[in-house]
């Protein structure tokens, strides 16, 4: 099954995101993209609060806020993670199930923070692939 595009793009340690960041030339840190959709989807998803808190100590918890903000799915996130990286507020575990699984940018572009390469996405799948020159 295809990952939503946001969680791919905070997910730090997971095999199949493993960060996604720019990788053209001269690029130092390429991390995080700026998000743009021009078509999302939500779909629902069981709510697990304790896979929840498992996944929160492999995020880059201020791309995550930054980047559901960008998509206006961001309210009600904390701004900072708890130093024990556990939550246990169910309406903000809720929100951040919300965030990670339900939300799926369907079509858009990933812009790399450094050149502005936009990598686009089509059906869900962003396309990182590089021309020769980059």
């Amino acid at each position: 099954p295809q990952i939503a595009a946001l969680q791919k793009a905070v997910v730090s340690t997971q095999s199949t995101g493993n960060m996604m960041k720019s990788h053209c030339k001269g690029v130092v840190n390429g991390f995080p993209l700026k998000l743009t959709s021009t078509q999302m989807d939500v779909k629902e998803i069981e709510f697990n609060p304790d896979f929840v808190n498992r996944m929160l100590s492999r995020l880059e918890w201020p791309a995550l806020v930054h980047i559901a903000n960008q998509l206006g799915v961001g309210e009600g996130l904390p701004e900072m993670l708890p130093e024990e990286q556990q939550f246990e507020d169910e309406e903000i575990l809720k929100t951040i199930h919300h965030v990670l699984l339900e939300v799926e940018v369907i079509e858009g572009e990933l812009e790399c923070p450094e050149t502005g390469r936009k990598f686009p996405i089509s059906k869900g799948i962003p396309d990182m692939r590089l021309n020769e020159e980059e």
